[in-house]
Formats: C-alpha cells, sequence, structure tokens
C-alpha cells in the first residue's frame, strides 16, 4: 500500500491535559483502548481529558487480524477496576464515558458481571454521567448481555466491524449473524437504550456491501452508526487494501442518514468512542 495521503496525517501536539490523562491512567493501574488499540485520535482524546477504558486486562481471547490488542493468556480480573474507573471519570469530570473490554471468552458469562460492576460503580459515584458500553459478543448469550444491559447504560454498543465477505479473513472467531444478534437482542432487553455499532473501510468492502451492511443495522433497529478508515497496526495485522477519500465517508455519511440512523459519525479518524458524547449534546 502506497504512503498515507495527507487527510490522515495527525496535526495535534500534546499539551498539559495529554500528561495528566496519562498519569492518572498509570496511578490507578486502568487501561484504554487508546493505547492499546494503537487509536490514532489518542493525542487529541487525551488533549480533551478524555479516554476510553479498556476493562478484564490488556489481553484478548479472539484473533481478529486488524486489531492491535494483544493476544495471549489473560490474566485474572482486577477486582479494584469498577471503583479505579469510577474515580477516573470523576477526577475528569466526564460528563460521558465509553467502557469497552477485551474478548474474554475463558470467563463465565464472557465478563458480563465484571461490566456490571464497572456500570454500577461509575453510577454511585457519578450521577450525571452517561454510559456507554462497547461490549463483545459474549459468545450469543442472552443472560450474559442481559446482565449488561439491566445495569442500565445509555448506550450499548457492538461492532461489526467489516462486511460479512470478509469475515474470514479479520474476526475469525466472530459470526456477522450473531453481532447484528447482540443488537437485536439489546432491543428486546430494553426498547429505552440506545445501540451503536461501528464498521472500517478500506480492508477490500465493496461499496454495495457497505451499504447492505448499513440496511442491516438498520433492520437490527441499531440507533448510532460510526464509520471509519482502517489502519493496519502492523505488517503482521491485516493489510490496508485501500485509503478511503473523504468524500466517500461523506457519500456514506448521507446514505445512513437517508436511512434515519440517529447519528452518524463517518470519516477516515473516526473510531467507535470518537465524539462519543455528541449524541447527547
Amino acid at each position: 500500500m502506497a504512503y498515507k495521503p495527507e487527510w490522515l496525517k495527525i496535526r495535534h501536539q500534546k499539551d498539559s491535559g495529554f500528561d495528566e490523562v496519562e498519569n492518572m491512567l498509570k496511578e490507578l493501574n486502568l487501561n484504554t483502548v487508546c493505547n492499546e488499540a494503537a487509536c490514532p485520535n489518542k493525542l487529541e482524546c487525551f488533549n480533551r481529558r478524555t479516554a476510553t477504558f479498556m476493562i478484564m486486562g490488556k489481553y484478548c481471547t479472539r484473533n481478529c487480524t486488524f486489531c492491535n490488542v494483544e493476544k495471549n493468556k489473560p490474566l485474572p480480573l482486577d477486582l479494584d477496576e469498577p471503583l479505579n474507573i469510577a474515580n477516573a471519570v470523576a477526577r475528569l469530570s466526564l460528563r460521558h464515558v465509553v467502557i469497552t473490554s477485551v474478548t474474554r471468552d475463558d470467563l463465565p458469562y464472557g465478563g458480563a458481571d465484571h461490566f456490571k460492576a464497572v456500570i454500577e460503580a461509575i453510577k454511585s459515584k457519578n450521577k450525571d454521567t452517561t454510559i456507554e458500553v462497547l461490549i463483545p459478543d459474549f459468545k450469543g448469550s442472552f443472560e450474559a448481555l442481559s446482565k449488561v444491559v439491566f445495569a442500565g447504560p445509555e448506550i450499548v454498543g457492538h461492532n461489526v466491524e467489516t462486511v460479512p465477505s470478509l469475515y474470514h479473513e479479520v474476526r475469525p472467531m466472530a459470526v456477522y449473524e450473531r453481532s447484528l444478534e447482540v443488537l437485536k437482542n439489546v432491543k428486546k432487553l430494553s426498547n429505552k437504550t440506545y445501540t451503536k455499532s461501528g464498521i472500517m473501510l478500506g480492508l477490500g468492502e465493496t461499496e454495495n456491501e457497505v451499504i447492505q451492511v448499513l440496511e442491516d443495522l438498520k433492520n437490527a433497529e441499531c440507533d448510532f452508526i460510526t464509520i471509519g478508515q482502517y489502519l493496519s497496526p502492523s505488517k503482521k495485522h491485516h493489510p490496508v487494501v485501500e485509503y478511503v477519500h473523504p468524500d466517500v465517508f461523506n457519500k456514506y455519511k448521507k446514505i445512513a442518514e437517508s436511512m434515519n440512523f440517529k447519528h452518524v459519525e463517518s470519516g477516515p479518524f473516526v473510531r467507535s468512542s470518537y465524539n462519543a458524547d455528541k449524541v447527547f449534546c
């Protein structure tokens, strides 16, 4: 693949907020998807004194080829993590917080009880903060999902990540239909809970496939959608097939909006939690 085009060059510079967030994460022994997934928006978000917390450790039990999170034998859960995250939310004065996780297929219910504990700890200490969780598929367990939904987050997100034809290459341990079912089941459990999903472009998908995914998500009653550019973390990961022009992202944004998604973020640097608080503005 050719060098990154001009529109993918990061122009943010570090300021005082960045060090404050970094130091706090070390002090409270917290992980973020910003660090572990090598997110290109880390500088911008840390400068704004915000971060997306990643719970249940640094090691994932899945083998997705797009993701920079390390695949390794998981460590025991940190039982102090829920309170530490609640304290971090308070210290950063976050009005909206996003919690994601590694996939923990080794744990009962995929770690849904830990998600529940984190949500409850945040709510206990931060009464006015809205909570968004970005969850794994829990192997399709309805009971696991119910533990998370009934804890009361305002948004439950689960990313389809790419088009179905690329799952065998990009998400070999996931199932496209199961991911859609997760979103449908959230609505079955609570029609007051918003749902959210995301897709990456540049993995080798076609325009018709992207539009079909948007239609599938709409049929699954998904409320919010993010569309961003895939950036390969290393030569060992799935290669970037295409750097998609910003005009194409704008086109998909208009298509998604015409389908009446409640909120659409579409652009090269868009990620699941990028500008996540905008949906409540």
